[in-house]
């Protein structure tokens, strides 16, 4: 009996042993992930007080936290030098709000992503632009077609009922003037109220529900045209207006340097744009607001996660986002052809269940709060 028990026990101190010879030699197989990140692409990777912070950043944190895995920063001086290094394997992961376009997934390995991003337009407007989109809206020959329908369409009915109903030859009519009783009945027939008094016959009341009718369908349609073209003018109202990415040609327009935003613009320069963009470059995305507030760039191209972030910053100055959600793309971390797949499928695995449990959501929120 004695000989089985001190059999066991050497059994047991000898597994012990191995179990703890072994935890030594699997953390030092971990290798220490170089990852690289950018400065000045707020909110997403930005160094302050020598602390690197951002929802890119807060996230890695979390997942290297949680899944253990020992890394030590590099920092890059843009986008297009960050995702060459990745490529080229001096870093191990880049972290970042990186969009995955078709041109990057060709050449470079992704995450699973954790948002979705799209570019926005920033441009700055004076209350003299304001104003001018204002009336030009008023103005305009869709408005008065509208207007100038709705006006004789309610004339054509008027008549029709001031023949029907005989009201040329009603004493209130002598007394008053044909000129005057006519523009009452049409002041009737066009605002609404005492419409139960101008018609007496069967085919008076229906011409008084087709001048209903009439009513409320052009009030509808001004309604629309109002809501689409004069409140939401002013937000295209600047140096010039600006509907479609191709109403930038000509203008100078800041976008980071190596981003998806200034590829975008040569991408436009390449098609033909007359004139062409000048393209402004940025190292941060406050550059660009600077260059914006001091007149130096007519707009600003960039995520539209960044421009709401800068937005919020300049709160005081009348910057406005327009044309957002161009080109929506998945944004993701990349990585290095070499890193194995072990790592590769933690991270991924790790992103899933902090998307699920909505603690990007939550990232992204302090990202823009805390600006």
């Amino acid at each position: 009996m004695s000989l089985f028990l001190r059999s066991l026990l050497s059994h047991l101190l000898l597994s012990v042993a191995v179990a703890a010879m072994g935890l030594p030699a699997q953390a030092e197989s971990l290798p220490v992930l170089r990852v690289g990140v950018t400065d000045g692409s707020q909110p997403c990777s930005f160094r302050e007080g020598g602390i690197w912070r951002g929802l890119a950043v807060d996230l890695w944190s979390r997942i290297a936290t949680e899944e253990a895995l020992p890394y030590v920063i590099k920092a890059q001086p843009d986008t297009r030098a960050l995702l060459q290094a990745v490529q080229s394997g001096e870093i191990d992961l880049a972290v970042g709000c990186l969009n995955v376009s078709p041109e990057r997934l060709q050449r470079v390995r992704f995450t699973l992503p954790f948002q979705e991003g799209g570019q926005a337009v920033l441009v700055q407007r004076s209350r003299i632009d304001v104003g001018r989109a204002i009336l030009l809206s008023l103005f305009s020959p869709d408005l008065l077609r509208l207007l100038g329908g709705f006006l004789a369409a309610t004339a054509v009915v008027s008549i029709a009922l001031w023949r029907i109903e005989g009201l040329g030859r009603q004493p209130s009519t002598e007394r008053d003037g044909q000129r005057r009783s006519f523009a009452r009945l049409f002041q009737i027939l066009a605002t609404g109220p005492g419409t139960n008094t101008v018609a007496q016959t069967t085919r008076g009341h229906s011409l008084v529900l087709v001048s209903y009718l009439i009513r409320i369908v052009s009030a509808s349609l001004l309604v629309s045209f109002v809501t689409l073209n004069v409140v939401r003018q002013p937000q295209f109202g600047g140096k010039e207006a600006i509907r479609s990415i191709d109403d930038l040609a000509g203008l100078r327009v800041a976008a980071r340097r190596g981003s998806v935003s200034e590829e975008l613009l040569k991408k436009l320069n390449r098609a033909g744009a007359s004139p062409p963009v000048r393209i402004l470059p940025l190292q941060t995305i406050q550059q660009g607001g600077r260059l914006l507030l001091n007149d130096q760039a007519d707009a600003m191209l960039a995520d539209e996660l960044q421009l709401e972030y800068l937005s919020g910053q300049l709160a005081g100055a009348r910057l406005d986002r327009v044309l957002r959600g161009i080109r929506t793309e998945s944004q993701a971390f990349a990585l290095a052809p070499g890193l194995p797949e072990g790592i590769v499928e933690r991270i991924d695995l790790r992103i899933s269940e902090l998307k699920r449990n909505g603690v990007v959501a939550e990232l992204r929120r302090n990202a823009l709060v805390a600006r």
